[in-house]
Order: structure tokens, then C-alpha cells, then sequence
């Protein structure tokens, strides 16, 4: 509130712009920390540990494996839609995001940074599997 910009209605040009700077750069913030993703990507960068989310692929070889299960349990659902199916591949989807969300806490709670950006790498592919589901059970 100490940055709002109506707080700077009667303010100078200077004052005004300052205050809408910084009042941009409080709502980026609160962006970025109400997001539990978000958070955990910020806590683990400003320990200095880069994600490398562009170029870092590495994952232990039992989720890859388990990703390509899901691309095929995706493929499945694409080509034989049925809603029980679909239904009981997002609660799987959701309780793998579950787990992952609860072990990169534990990890950042241990300040085990490095441990945890493996697991956000992890947590962003579930995220983005279950918003591809969504549109397809909306189809079913």
C-alpha cells in the first residue's frame, strides 16, 4: 500500500513514476510468491541454483520412465476416450503432483536446493501433463 500509485495522485511526474515502478514490481512479487511453483522456482534461484529449465532435461531414469507411461496412457485416451479412464488418469496425475509438490518442500525445508530444482523440473512437467488432460476430459 506504501507504493500504490493513488497514494502518488497529487505527487511529481518523478514521484508518480517511482511509485508505479515499485508498485509493479510488488505485484510481480506477490505473483510470483502466491504461486506454489513459482515460489519454489524463486526460493531455489535466489539460493543461486539455476533450473536450467531450457537446456535441463535430466530426471532420474524411474520418472522417465514413468513419463513415457503417461504419454502413452495420453495417447490412449486420445484415440478410445472414455471418461472413467480419463477420471482415473488425472487423480493419478494428481496425487504424482501431490507427492512431488510435498517432497520439494521437504527438500527446500532441508535447503537442499540442488536436490529440489531436480524435482521443480519434475513438478513443471506434471503441471503441464494435468493442463493437457484437462482439455481432454472437457472434450469427454
Amino acid at each position: 500500500m506504501a507504493v500504490h500509485p493513488d497514494r502518488f495522485a497529487t505527487a511529481s511526474a518523478v514521484e508518480k513514476r517511482v511509485a508505479m515502478q515499485w508498485s509493479a514490481r510488488a505485484n510481480e512479487a506477490y505473483r510470483i510468491l502466491k504461486d506454489p511453483l513459482s515460489r519454489a522456482r524463486y526460493m531455489c534461484e535466489r539460493e543461486g541454483v539455476d533450473l536450467q529449465t531450457e537446456t535441463n532435461t535430466a530426471m532420474s531414469a524411474e520418472f522417465l520412465m514413468q513419463q513415457m507411461q503417461w504419454h502413452e496412457r495420453l495417447d490412449e485416451l486420445n484415440d478410445h476416450p472414455n471418461p472413467n479412464d480419463a477420471l482415473a488418469f488425472k487423480n493419478e496425475l494428481a496425487d504424482a503432483l501431490s507427492n512431488t509438490t510435498s517432497h520439494v518442500q521437504s527438500l527446500l525445508d532441508e535447503k537442499r536446493y540442488a536436490d529440489a530444482a531436480v524435482r521443480i523440473r519434475e513438478w513443471m512437467f506434471l503441471d503441464k501433463l494435468i493442463k493437457i488432460t484437462d482439455g481432454l476430459t472437457a472434450d469427454i
